[in-house]
């Protein structure tokens, strides 16, 4: 009978700080966006970006503009698969982890606008559906304070 292994729960803080470093300061795109990590576990990420003038795409609604909301899930996609790699490869230091991601990139975005993004600030959402050898694939939503859903995304990256 083969041995069970236990599914990881939690990152190393020296990984998750690395990450974090990676998604919100060296992609220098999340900074313009205002991207925040807010939770980090290998199956699932959140983060949050607080609505201000420079991300208003209609002004007479106060809406965050479509650009915002598609960049940010791509990006949040990204930072799901990057949790998933990182919890394949435990057996790896979190160093070592964190030099995987270096070939990661976005082979196709789908994004479906569902509601206006009026909200004081929205919460940031994704999940890996599958993570094979080459491509994963994953499930991101876009919701404002209120916790209604306003936008979701299915995205493809390329992990090799």
């Amino acid at each position: 009978m083969p041995r069970q292994v236990a599914p990881i729960t939690e990152f190393e803080p020296e990984f998750i700080t690395g990450l974090k470093a990676i998604f919100e300061e060296k992609i220098v795109f999340n900074q313009v966006l205002g991207l925040k990590i807010t939770s980090l576990t290998p199956t699932r990420v959140s983060a949050r970006i607080d609505m201000r003038p420079e991300l208003v795409g209609h002004y007479s609604f106060n809406r965050v503009h479509g650009g915002v909301i598609s960049a940010g899930l791509d990006a949040m996609g990204g930072l799901a698969v990057m949790a998933a790699i990182g919890a394949r490869h435990m057996d790896e230091s979190p160093l070592q982890r964190l030099h995987r991601f270096a070939k990661l990139g976005t082979i196709d975005l789908r994004i479906d606008y569902l509601r206006p993004g009026i909200s004081e600030y929205f919460e940031l959402r994704a999940e890996v559906m599958r993570l094979g050898s080459r491509v994963a694939s994953t499930r991101m939503e876009f919701l404002a304070a209120d916790g209604k859903l306003l936008s979701t995304g299915a995205g493809a990256y390329i992990v090799s």
